[in-house]
Order: structure tokens, then C-alpha cells, then sequence
């Protein structure tokens, strides 16, 4: 049994005690704005903003992604050659419906000098358009000439100068005493002068409507090489120099390079239904303008 220094100790409790923070002198904060109130301060910073700044900042913001592939691009390998087919063809259309504005049914034309068109009267190539135009009195023909009825344009004259002169008189015609010149070209080219004043009466009335008035031209001839070309026709200096023309188209085109002899034969080319032209009452007309002047009448009625 343990004794002296060895017993056990026992150790007396101290009492709990508890330690009292002084209380320090404190400032009360104010109280944290109401919900009201931060409204109305928002409201009132709204107000001092400019314009443009408050719609910028109540626009909504999106998100734009860039890189986003766009719907055609997986398309992209054969819509663009379709593309470019549907532009040749676009283009293509626009130079056929440009060419079919000068090229019409019968009417074959050729860009000569000077940017002109000649169309198919008066040749329809610029290698036809000079034998012709050249020319200076009755060429060889390349085909063996053919006459045929009543109304072959090729022949002697079946009408005088005289009776010309009182036609063109009775019409009050501009070209009035220039029968002997109409009758003499006739002679030279071998082209009866009744039908040079049948293409007369029809195309102009002897000179007195129309372009003719302007160009001096029997046959309302289109533009042609080495003459001014007025608003599509050939211009003279004359009323001679307009028959000589005619004569020389209708013998050295007409007849020697075409074999066209008779007025049927030459009206469908030369004044084509292409060109708005009754072909046949053109042919009718100038039939019946022979006729009425080989019964020795003055007026056509």
C-alpha cells in the first residue's frame, strides 16, 4: 500500500468563471435600401443615359457563331457549275433574240463597212452588194435568163417617155419631167421602164410619201455601200441617180445572179412578209398598174 509522497494527490477545482467583453461604443449602420428604392434609382440612372446607350444596353445579346457552315456551302460542288450553265444559257438567249432582230425569215444580212447592215434585197453579202452596185449597164448572168408571162420585168419598153411624163404628172409627182431618164435606164439595163413606175406608184406614190421624199429613191432601196444611209435606206443625190440604182439591182441582182425574172419571183425577196410586207398584194398591185397602163390609162384605180 503506497504512502508518503507516493499518495495521490488530489488537485482542488477552480471555479468556471466568465469572461465579459466590455461593450464598445458602436455607430449604427443604416439600414440596407428597400427593393423600391433600388428600382427607382435604377429608373432615375435609366433617365441620364442617352438614348442609344439605354437601347444598347436593354437590346438583348446574342451569341453569333461565326464559324457556323452555311446551308449552301455542302452544296457547293454542283450548284456553282449549274450556275454558270444557266448564265451561258441566259446570255446565249439574249445574242440569238439580238441576231433574230436583224436576221428574219428571208432576210439574211451581213455587217458591212461602216457598221451598216445590208439585208438580203438589196444582197445579203457585201460580194453580191459591190457586182451589183459597181456595176454600169447589164451584166453577163450566171443563170440562163428565163421569160415568163406577162410580167417578166426583163425587155424591151412597153411604154413611152412621153406616157411617163403624163403618169407622173397626173400624180403631181416631185419627179415630174423625168420620164426620158426613166426610159432611157430602162433601155440600158434591159429592164421594161413600165415596172421601174409600177415599183414607183407602190412604194411612194412617184416620190410624194414616205422616205422617198427624203432619199430620192424609186424602190425604197436599204442602205447600201458608197451612199448615205438614211434611218435604214439608201439616200440620193437625184431622182436619176436613184433609177440607175433600182435598174442596176433588179438586172445585175435579181436576174443575172438569183434568176428572179418575173414580178412574183421578185417580190417575196424583195419586199418579204419578214418585213411586214403583203406579198401578195404587192404582186397584185403592180401586175394591175401594167395592166392599166398598157390599156392606156393614166390612173391606177
Amino acid at each position: 500500500m503506497a504512502s508518503g509522497n507516493y499518495a495521490k494527490r488530489i488537485t482542488p477545482q477552480q471555479p468556471e468563471t466568465t469572461t465579459v467583453i466590455p461593450r464598445r461604443a458602436t455607430r449604427h449602420l443604416e439600414e440596407a435600401a428597400t427593393g423600391e428604392d433600388e428600382l427607382e434609382t435604377e429608373r432615375h440612372t435609366q433617365e441620364l443615359l442617352p438614348a442609344r446607350v439605354r437601347e444598347i444596353a436593354i437590346r438583348p445579346s446574342f451569341v453569333i457563331d461565326q464559324f457556323k457552315e452555311h446551308p449552301f456551302h455542302r452544296h457547293r460542288s454542283w450548284l456553282q457549275p449549274l450556275l454558270i450553265c444557266v448564265a451561258c444559257i441566259v446570255i446565249a438567249g439574249l445574242v440569238l433574240i439580238s441576231a433574230s432582230m436583224y436576221q428574219r425569215p428571208g432576210q439574211s444580212v451581213i455587217v458591212g463597212t461602216g457598221g451598216l447592215v445590208y439585208p438580203i434585197q438589196v444582197g445579203g453579202s457585201i460580194g453580191n452588194i459591190n457586182t451589183w452596185n459597181n456595176s454600169n449597164g447589164p451584166l453577163a448572168p450566171e443563170k440562163p435568163i428565163v421569160h415568163s408571162g406577162p410580167y417578166s420585168v426583163i425587155g424591151k419598153p412597153t411604154i413611152t417617155a412621153d406616157f411617163i411624163n403624163r403618169v407622173l404628172a397626173a400624180y403631181h409627182s416631185p419627179a415630174a419631167g423625168k420620164g426620158q431618164s426613166l426610159y432611157n435606164l430602162g433601155v440600158k439595163y434591159g429592164i421594161d421602164p413600165a415596172f421601174a413606175l409600177a415599183f414607183f406608184l407602190h412604194e411612194s406614190t412617184f416620190g410624194r410619201y414616205g422616205m422617198a421624199t427624203t432619199t430620192l429613191s424609186l424602190g425604197n432601196l436599204r442602205c447600201i455601200p458608197n451612199y448615205p444611209c438614211v434611218n435604214g435606206y439608201a439616200g440620193f443625190s437625184s431622182w436619176e441617180q436613184g433609177f440607175e440604182e433600182w435598174y442596176k439591182l433588179i438586172r445585175n441582182l435579181y436576174v443575172a445572179v438569183w434568176g428572179k425574172t418575173t414580178v412574183a419571183q421578185i417580190i417575196p425577196t424583195y419586199a418579204p412578209a419578214s418585213d411586214h410586207n403583203n406579198e401578195a398584194a404587192y404582186i397584185s398591185a403592180v401586175e394591175h398598174s401594167i395592166d392599166t397602163w398598157h390599156a392606156g390609162q393614166l390612173m391606177v384605180s
